[in-house]
Protein backbone atom coordinates (compact mmCIF):
# COMPACT_ATOMS: atom_id res chain seq x y z
CA UNK A 1 0.00 0.00 0.00
CA UNK A 2 1.50 3.80 -0.71
CA UNK A 3 2.43 5.28 1.99
CA UNK A 4 0.00 8.21 1.37
CA UNK A 5 -2.90 5.37 1.73
CA UNK A 6 -1.47 4.08 5.01
CA UNK A 7 -0.96 7.94 6.52
CA UNK A 8 -4.93 8.67 5.02
CA UNK A 9 -6.35 5.39 6.43
CA UNK A 10 -4.62 5.96 9.70
CA UNK A 11 -6.16 9.69 9.80
CA UNK A 12 -9.33 8.18 9.23
CA UNK A 13 -8.83 5.67 11.84
CA UNK A 14 -8.31 8.09 14.10
CA UNK A 15 -11.03 10.35 13.50
CA UNK A 16 -13.48 8.01 13.76
CA UNK A 17 -12.26 6.26 17.04
CA UNK A 18 -12.86 10.03 18.02
CA UNK A 19 -16.15 10.27 16.95
CA UNK A 20 -15.57 12.79 13.92
CA UNK A 21 -15.60 12.68 10.45
CA UNK A 22 -12.03 11.20 7.85
CA UNK A 23 -10.67 14.53 6.61
CA UNK A 24 -10.01 12.58 2.96
CA UNK A 25 -13.94 11.19 2.93
CA UNK A 26 -15.27 14.86 4.28
CA UNK A 27 -13.26 16.30 1.00
CA UNK A 28 -14.81 13.72 -1.45
CA UNK A 29 -18.38 15.14 -0.25
CA UNK A 30 -19.75 17.31 -2.70
CA UNK A 31 -22.14 20.04 -0.73
CA UNK A 32 -26.22 19.84 -1.79
CA UNK A 33 -26.67 22.60 -4.59
CA UNK A 34 -27.32 26.25 -3.81
CA UNK A 35 -31.13 26.49 -5.45
CA UNK A 36 -31.59 30.30 -6.52
CA UNK A 37 -35.31 30.33 -7.05
CA UNK A 38 -36.25 33.03 -9.85
CA UNK A 39 -40.21 34.58 -9.95
CA UNK A 40 -40.67 34.80 -13.64
CA UNK A 41 -39.71 32.26 -16.60
CA UNK A 42 -36.26 31.85 -18.62
CA UNK A 43 -35.87 35.23 -20.69
CA UNK A 44 -36.88 38.12 -18.47
CA UNK A 45 -34.59 40.70 -16.24
CA UNK A 46 -35.06 38.43 -13.14
CA UNK A 47 -33.84 35.75 -15.06
CA UNK A 48 -31.01 37.59 -16.73
CA UNK A 49 -29.69 38.46 -12.72
CA UNK A 50 -29.81 34.97 -12.21
CA UNK A 51 -28.08 33.50 -14.96
CA UNK A 52 -25.64 36.70 -15.00
CA UNK A 53 -24.15 35.69 -11.42
CA UNK A 54 -24.84 32.26 -10.95
CA UNK A 55 -22.15 30.29 -12.53
CA UNK A 56 -19.34 32.29 -11.15
CA UNK A 57 -21.24 31.86 -8.08
CA UNK A 58 -20.93 28.52 -8.36
CA UNK A 59 -17.33 28.88 -9.03
CA UNK A 60 -16.41 30.70 -6.35
CA UNK A 61 -18.15 28.72 -3.64
CA UNK A 62 -17.34 25.67 -4.98
CA UNK A 63 -20.79 24.30 -5.17
CA UNK A 64 -23.49 23.81 -7.82
CA UNK A 65 -25.89 27.22 -8.31
CA UNK A 66 -29.30 25.92 -9.84
CA UNK A 67 -31.40 28.33 -11.32
CA UNK A 68 -34.94 26.98 -10.33
CA UNK A 69 -37.38 29.50 -12.70
CA UNK A 70 -41.03 29.67 -11.12
CA UNK A 71 -43.17 31.50 -12.72
CA UNK A 72 -46.67 32.44 -11.73
CA UNK A 73 -48.93 35.73 -11.18
CA UNK A 74 -46.66 38.51 -10.05
CA UNK A 75 -43.87 36.38 -8.79
CA UNK A 76 -45.56 34.82 -5.65
CA UNK A 77 -45.21 31.34 -5.81
CA UNK A 78 -41.04 31.50 -6.31
CA UNK A 79 -40.88 34.36 -3.49
CA UNK A 80 -43.12 32.42 -1.23
CA UNK A 81 -41.28 28.82 -1.58
CA UNK A 82 -38.04 30.98 -0.79
CA UNK A 83 -39.93 32.76 2.66
CA UNK A 84 -40.31 29.49 3.60
CA UNK A 85 -37.60 27.42 3.21
CA UNK A 86 -34.88 26.58 5.71
CA UNK A 87 -32.41 29.40 6.52
CA UNK A 88 -29.56 26.70 6.17
CA UNK A 89 -27.77 28.46 3.53
CA UNK A 90 -28.79 26.54 0.62
CA UNK A 91 -31.12 29.11 -0.60
CA UNK A 92 -31.28 32.69 -2.41
CA UNK A 93 -33.77 34.17 -4.10
CA UNK A 94 -33.79 37.04 -6.92
CA UNK A 95 -36.43 39.32 -5.55
CA UNK A 96 -37.46 42.51 -7.60
CA UNK A 97 -39.10 45.80 -6.89
CA UNK A 98 -42.28 43.78 -7.66
CA UNK A 99 -42.18 40.62 -5.81
CA UNK A 100 -40.70 43.00 -2.49
CA UNK A 101 -42.29 46.58 -2.72
CA UNK A 102 -45.41 46.37 -5.16
CA UNK A 103 -46.86 42.87 -3.88
CA UNK A 104 -47.89 44.60 -0.57
CA UNK A 105 -49.89 47.48 -2.03
CA UNK A 106 -51.72 45.24 -4.32
CA UNK A 107 -52.55 42.42 -2.18
CA UNK A 108 -54.35 42.24 1.45
CA UNK A 109 -52.83 39.36 2.06
CA UNK A 110 -49.34 37.77 0.69
CA UNK A 111 -48.12 34.51 1.77
CA UNK A 112 -45.09 36.25 2.91
CA UNK A 113 -43.92 39.37 4.42
CA UNK A 114 -41.13 41.02 2.19
CA UNK A 115 -39.75 42.95 5.47
CA UNK A 116 -40.06 40.18 8.22
CA UNK A 117 -39.59 37.25 6.32
CA UNK A 118 -36.31 37.34 3.83
CA UNK A 119 -32.04 38.53 4.57
CA UNK A 120 -31.50 40.94 2.05
CA UNK A 121 -27.80 39.96 0.93
CA UNK A 122 -27.72 43.02 -2.25
CA UNK A 123 -29.40 44.79 -5.20
CA UNK A 124 -27.63 43.71 -8.24
CA UNK A 125 -28.94 45.41 -11.43
CA UNK A 126 -30.98 48.40 -11.98
CA UNK A 127 -32.90 48.76 -15.27
CA UNK A 128 -35.55 51.30 -16.57
CA UNK A 129 -39.19 50.45 -18.39
CA UNK A 130 -40.39 51.82 -21.70
CA UNK A 131 -43.83 51.80 -23.00
CA UNK A 132 -44.05 50.29 -26.13
CA UNK A 133 -46.63 49.22 -29.05
CA UNK A 134 -47.23 47.08 -32.13
CA UNK A 135 -45.54 48.81 -35.10
CA UNK A 136 -48.93 48.73 -37.03
CA UNK A 137 -50.83 50.51 -34.04
CA UNK A 138 -51.70 53.95 -35.59
CA UNK A 139 -50.45 56.32 -32.72
CA UNK A 140 -47.03 58.07 -33.64
CA UNK A 141 -46.29 59.32 -30.83
CA UNK A 142 -47.08 59.20 -26.36
CA UNK A 143 -49.29 62.45 -26.88
CA UNK A 144 -51.02 60.31 -29.76
CA UNK A 145 -51.76 57.01 -27.78
CA UNK A 146 -53.23 59.40 -25.12
CA UNK A 147 -55.46 60.96 -27.29
CA UNK A 148 -56.64 57.62 -28.60
CA UNK A 149 -56.89 55.83 -25.10
CA UNK A 150 -59.19 59.03 -24.38
CA UNK A 151 -61.43 58.98 -28.03
CA UNK A 152 -61.84 55.07 -27.31
CA UNK A 153 -61.54 54.27 -23.57
CA UNK A 154 -60.76 50.62 -22.39
CA UNK A 155 -60.63 49.65 -25.76
CA UNK A 156 -56.80 49.58 -26.30
CA UNK A 157 -55.19 46.31 -24.54
CA UNK A 158 -51.84 46.72 -22.52
CA UNK A 159 -50.53 43.70 -21.67
CA UNK A 160 -49.37 43.61 -17.50
CA UNK A 161 -46.79 41.34 -16.45
CA UNK A 162 -45.14 41.48 -12.76
CA UNK A 163 -46.09 43.69 -9.53
CA UNK A 164 -44.38 46.62 -10.90
CA UNK A 165 -46.06 46.52 -14.30
CA UNK A 166 -49.38 46.32 -12.68
CA UNK A 167 -48.39 49.63 -10.71
CA UNK A 168 -46.71 51.58 -13.44
CA UNK A 169 -50.01 50.34 -15.60
CA UNK A 170 -52.28 51.68 -13.40
CA UNK A 171 -50.65 55.11 -12.13
CA UNK A 172 -50.12 55.42 -15.98
CA UNK A 173 -53.49 55.38 -16.16
CA UNK A 174 -54.44 57.43 -13.38
CA UNK A 175 -51.88 60.52 -14.68
CA UNK A 176 -53.00 60.67 -17.86
CA UNK A 177 -56.60 60.22 -17.25
CA UNK A 178 -57.25 57.10 -19.36
CA UNK A 179 -58.75 53.86 -19.73
CA UNK A 180 -56.80 50.70 -20.93
CA UNK A 181 -57.89 47.08 -20.66
CA UNK A 182 -55.19 45.11 -18.46
CA UNK A 183 -54.27 41.44 -20.44
CA UNK A 184 -51.86 40.01 -17.23
CA UNK A 185 -48.96 37.71 -18.50
CA UNK A 186 -46.42 35.95 -16.96
CA UNK A 187 -43.20 37.33 -17.31
CA UNK A 188 -42.24 39.95 -19.70
CA UNK A 189 -41.66 37.76 -22.41
CA UNK A 190 -44.76 36.68 -22.94
CA UNK A 191 -45.42 40.52 -23.07
CA UNK A 192 -42.84 41.23 -25.38
CA UNK A 193 -43.99 38.34 -28.07
CA UNK A 194 -47.62 39.63 -27.07
CA UNK A 195 -46.90 43.00 -28.44
CA UNK A 196 -45.00 41.87 -31.47
CA UNK A 197 -47.79 39.66 -32.43
CA UNK A 198 -50.27 41.83 -32.39
CA UNK A 199 -52.19 40.38 -29.39
CA UNK A 200 -52.27 43.25 -27.47
CA UNK A 201 -51.74 47.04 -28.66
CA UNK A 202 -49.02 48.13 -26.27
CA UNK A 203 -47.11 47.55 -22.77
CA UNK A 204 -44.28 48.81 -20.26
CA UNK A 205 -41.72 46.61 -20.26
CA UNK A 206 -37.88 46.88 -19.74
CA UNK A 207 -35.39 48.72 -21.65
CA UNK A 208 -32.85 46.17 -22.20
CA UNK A 209 -36.02 43.85 -23.03
CA UNK A 210 -37.32 46.22 -25.99
CA UNK A 211 -34.45 47.70 -27.00
CA UNK A 212 -33.26 45.47 -30.08
CA UNK A 213 -37.11 44.80 -31.00
CA UNK A 214 -37.03 48.04 -31.06
CA UNK A 215 -34.10 48.74 -33.26
CA UNK A 216 -35.35 45.50 -35.82
CA UNK A 217 -38.25 47.76 -36.50
CA UNK A 218 -40.79 44.63 -34.83
CA UNK A 219 -41.63 47.40 -31.83
CA UNK A 220 -42.25 51.16 -31.30
CA UNK A 221 -41.47 52.94 -28.26
CA UNK A 222 -43.58 55.69 -26.88
CA UNK A 223 -40.82 57.23 -23.90
CA UNK A 224 -39.46 55.54 -21.19
CA UNK A 225 -40.08 55.56 -17.87
CA UNK A 226 -37.07 56.69 -16.08
CA UNK A 227 -36.20 60.38 -14.91
CA UNK A 228 -33.64 60.69 -17.37
CA UNK A 229 -33.51 58.81 -21.25
CA UNK A 230 -31.67 55.76 -21.43
CA UNK A 231 -28.26 55.96 -22.83
CA UNK A 232 -29.65 52.40 -24.89
CA UNK A 233 -32.36 54.80 -26.52
CA UNK A 234 -31.02 58.37 -26.10
CA UNK A 235 -33.39 59.57 -29.06
CA UNK A 236 -36.45 58.49 -27.18
CA UNK A 237 -38.09 61.04 -24.80
CA UNK A 238 -38.82 60.25 -21.18
CA UNK A 239 -43.09 60.10 -20.15
CA UNK A 240 -42.28 63.10 -17.67
CA UNK A 241 -40.50 65.34 -20.87
CA UNK A 242 -43.92 63.98 -22.48
CA UNK A 243 -46.25 66.31 -19.68
CA UNK A 244 -46.47 63.69 -17.41
CA UNK A 245 -44.86 65.28 -14.21
CA UNK A 246 -43.79 62.89 -12.02
CA UNK A 247 -44.22 59.82 -13.30
CA UNK A 248 -41.32 57.12 -12.62
CA UNK A 249 -41.05 53.77 -12.37
CA UNK A 250 -37.87 51.50 -12.82
CA UNK A 251 -37.22 48.13 -11.45
CA UNK A 252 -34.03 46.50 -9.77
CA UNK A 253 -32.96 43.03 -9.22
CA UNK A 254 -31.62 41.50 -6.00
CA UNK A 255 -30.42 38.58 -3.86
CA UNK A 256 -32.05 37.42 -0.46
CA UNK A 257 -31.90 34.68 1.80
CA UNK A 258 -34.10 33.18 3.98
CA UNK A 259 -34.70 35.07 7.50
CA UNK A 260 -32.21 33.80 9.66
CA UNK A 261 -30.06 32.56 6.92
CA UNK A 262 -26.11 32.35 8.39
CA UNK A 263 -24.61 35.66 8.73
CA UNK A 264 -21.22 34.11 7.42
CA UNK A 265 -23.17 32.79 4.29
CA UNK A 266 -24.72 35.94 3.68
CA UNK A 267 -22.03 37.96 3.90
CA UNK A 268 -19.68 35.18 1.73
CA UNK A 269 -22.33 35.51 -1.33
CA UNK A 270 -22.72 39.40 -0.68
CA UNK A 271 -18.84 39.65 -1.09
CA UNK A 272 -18.75 37.24 -3.91
CA UNK A 273 -21.81 38.71 -5.63
CA UNK A 274 -20.48 42.28 -5.78
CA UNK A 275 -16.52 40.69 -6.52
CA UNK A 276 -18.74 39.50 -9.76
CA UNK A 277 -20.54 42.27 -10.73
CA UNK A 278 -17.47 44.58 -10.49
CA UNK A 279 -15.64 42.56 -12.65
CA UNK A 280 -15.17 44.29 -16.23
CA UNK A 281 -16.96 41.03 -17.82
CA UNK A 282 -19.89 41.37 -16.02
CA UNK A 283 -19.74 45.22 -16.14
CA UNK A 284 -19.68 45.42 -19.98
CA UNK A 285 -22.29 42.47 -20.09
CA UNK A 286 -24.69 45.04 -17.92
CA UNK A 287 -24.13 48.58 -19.37
CA UNK A 288 -24.10 46.78 -22.77
CA UNK A 289 -28.31 45.55 -21.87
CA UNK A 290 -28.80 49.02 -20.62
CA UNK A 291 -28.29 48.00 -16.74
CA UNK A 292 -26.79 49.91 -14.17
CA UNK A 293 -24.81 47.88 -11.48
CA UNK A 294 -26.29 48.37 -7.30
CA UNK A 295 -23.97 46.08 -5.91
CA UNK A 296 -24.68 47.97 -2.06
CA UNK A 297 -24.98 46.48 1.37
CA UNK A 298 -27.18 43.84 3.09
CA UNK A 299 -27.77 46.74 5.78
CA UNK A 300 -28.25 49.77 2.65
CA UNK A 301 -30.41 47.12 0.86
CA UNK A 302 -32.58 46.67 3.88
CA UNK A 303 -33.31 50.43 4.34
CA UNK A 304 -34.01 50.55 1.14
CA UNK A 305 -36.81 48.06 1.35
CA UNK A 306 -37.87 49.24 4.64
CA UNK A 307 -38.37 52.97 2.94
CA UNK A 308 -39.81 51.67 -0.18
CA UNK A 309 -42.52 49.76 1.00
CA UNK A 310 -44.70 52.50 2.53
CA UNK A 311 -43.84 54.82 -0.02
CA UNK A 312 -45.29 52.58 -3.13
CA UNK A 313 -48.27 51.59 -0.74
CA UNK A 314 -49.17 55.34 -0.63
CA UNK A 315 -48.17 56.09 -4.73
CA UNK A 316 -50.80 53.22 -5.17
CA UNK A 317 -53.14 54.48 -2.96
CA UNK A 318 -53.11 57.68 -4.05
CA UNK A 319 -53.77 55.89 -7.71
CA UNK A 320 -56.98 54.39 -6.37
CA UNK A 321 -55.25 50.67 -6.74
CA UNK A 322 -57.45 48.67 -4.35
CA UNK A 323 -55.42 45.70 -3.09
CA UNK A 324 -56.68 42.24 -3.63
Amino acid sequence: MPIFWKSAAACCWVALLAGGVCPAVAQETPKRPLRLLVPSPPGGPSDFAARLIAPKLSEALGQNVVVDNRQSVNGILATEIAAKSPADGNTLLIGNIGTMVMNTGLYKKLPYDPLRDFTPITQLVSAGTALVANPKFPAKTFRDFVALAKKEPGKINIAVAGANGAVATEVLKYSAGIRLNNIPYKGSSPSEVAVMSGEVEVALLSIPVITPQVKAGRMKVYGVTTARRSPMLPEVPTIQEQGLDGYEFGNWHGLLAPKGAPDRFVRTIHREAVRILESKDTRDIVVTRGNEIIGNSPEEFSARLKRDVPRYRKIMAEAGIQPQ
